[in-house]
């Protein structure tokens, strides 16, 4: 049985964080004044997870063929599939800048010299403007603070470290038994804009107590992304830095799962809550959203056709413009679901808007209904909206999770660099 628990990544045992601000978004030269007043401080911009012991790790990693240097560093150090700590940093994504992929190494160097560690046993990730030299002396500054404020209850200060067009920190954990232990898996997450299904495109960091190994743990998660991370979408850009790292350091003492076993499975499911929670999260907080949009596409012929089709509902800007409107334009899903190239019979097509404020069909096997444009309206005003497509003709389900399209998301685009 899954439950919900307080505590974010510092949640499993053996686990600390912390999230400083060092003014990463200043010069980025070494020379430049590093003086920042105490009015002009921001939000935390660099941030840490920790194990107090050697951890089984894997990660997924954006599919854009641009990749920012964090991943390409990540990528070395992950290869032994074994880690410590995170350190990551919002305000410059690293990325197609000049010396990034030696900033990236210097990151891990100086988590490791202030932590005792080695420059291997870090993770490194950055978020931010592309192109822009990152300001490694504000990093370096920052980095003996950042170690110092590591504790148990540092989850939100880490998570507010990692925004950046983000209006809301998002964290979770859940507890399970596995092998008669109670295990702990937690999570930390970014994204806002940027965001389109293709491994990630995001940030997101899960520790975990429970023993595994580091080959289990990556099917693991190579099995739970694509049905979370990979459903999400915000505007149908993939970026060039996003990754989800699992750490597992075994400190709950279940017996390590070292086969596909029912344990296996536990953990499975919950890493899947988990990281279902967090992309519900991104997709409910994208840049300018109102409201959370889920899509349901049921009884299809299998799984990958209704995924396919979810995702191009979702995505269709002019069915998220709708939802912004509390339009009831279902012909904009039907479109949607016609050009994603999936297969499936229009005259057999259902659908359905439902929110808390009720449920209401507009269309049934392929044909508009008349419906009370009221109630819809009434439906598609509430903070979550389900879209409800049944397609009639298999067993197969998928959910796919965006958001509305709104005047802000392009307030917030036109002037991201300033």
């Amino acid at each position: 049985m899954l439950r919900e628990i307080p505590g974010g990544v510092c949640a499993p045992e053996g686990f600390r964080a912390a999230g400083v601000y060092c003014g990463v978004k200043g010069s980025a030269q070494a020379d430049a004044p590093q003086t920042v007043l105490p009015s002009a401080r921001g939000k935390n911009d660099l941030a840490m997870i920790l194990s107090d012991r050697e951890c089984a790790a894997a990660a997924v990693y954006t599919l854009n063929r641009v990749k920012a240097a964090p991943i390409y560093v990540t990528m070395g150090h992950l290869e032994d599939g074994v880690c410590r700590g995170i350190v990551a940093n919002s305000g410059n994504a690293n990325a197609c800048a000049p010396m990034s992929h030696e900033n990236a190494q210097r990151m891990c160097q100086l988590a490791a010299q202030v932590t005792g560690l080695k420059e291997e046993d870090f993770v490194v990730a950055s978020t931010g403007v592309i192109g822009q030299t990152l300001n490694i002396a504000a990093i370096e500054k920052g980095m003996p603070g950042l170690v110092s404020a590591l504790s148990e209850d540092g989850s939100a200060a880490a998570a507010t470290a990692i925004m950046t067009t983000d209006t809301v920190k998002k964290e979770t954990a859940v507890a399970c038994t596995i092998g008669g232990k109670q295990v702990k898996i937690g999570a930390i997450a970014k994204g806002s804009g940027m965001i389109h299904p293709n491994m990630g495109t995001m940030l997101c960091f899960v520790t975990t107590d429970c023993a595994i190994t580091s080959d289990l743990l990556a099917e693991a998660l190579h099995e739970v992304a694509p049905r979370t991370f990979n459903r999400v979408t915000v505007d149908g850009d993939t970026s060039t830095n996003d990754m989800c790292v699992v750490l597992a350091n075994g400190g709950a003492g279940n017996s390590q799962i070292e086969w596909k076993d029912d344990d296996f499975a536990v953990f499975t499911k919950a890493l899947r809550q988990v990281c279902e929670q967090m992309a519900r999260a991104i997709a409910a907080d994208g840049e300018g959203a109102s409201r959370l949009v889920t899509c349901t596409v049921h009884a299809a012929r299998s799984e990958e056709s209704a995924e396919r089709l979810a995702k191009a509902v979702v995505g269709s800007s002019l069915v998220k413009a709708a939802m912004f409107g509390a339009d009831a334009n279902w012909g904009r899903v039907l479109c949607a679901m016609g050009y994603s190239k999936a297969p499936f019979r229009p005259e057999y097509v259902d659908v359905r808007f439902s929110s808390l404020a009720g449920e209401i069909l507009v269309c049934e096997k392929g044909t508009g209904l008349a419906f009370d444009e009221e109630l819809a309206k009434k439906i598609l005003s509430q903070n979550e909206v389900v879209i409800d497509v049944c397609l009639n003709e298999g067993e197969h389900e998928a959910t796919c999770w965006g958001c509305d399209l709104t005047y802000e998301y392009v307030k917030i685009n036109g002037d991201y660099r300033s």
